[in-house]
């Protein structure tokens, strides 16, 4: 067996300064996979529970393409 320990990217911040319906402790963490294949990103609502999605960046870049598709 093989344990290995890594130190993996993370940003963070605040969701009241970008959402309205947010409350003050609400925040969107990403966190980039060991592998670096990929993101966590946790949506955190003090409303709610949190929630956890897992992309690829291949499948994040599409999200991207179509939240900014206009139509041809």
């Amino acid at each position: 067996m093989s344990i290995e320990v890594s130190q993996r990217r993370a940003v963070f911040a605040l969701l009241k300064p970008y959402c309205h319906f947010a409350k003050d402790d609400d925040y969107i963490e990403v966190t980039e996979w060991t592998n670096g294949e990929g993101v966590d990103i946790e949506i955190s609502r003090s409303s709610s529970y949190g929630k956890i999605i897992s992309l690829t960046h291949g499948e994040w870049e599409l999200i991207q393409v179509l939240v900014n598709y206009r139509g041809e």
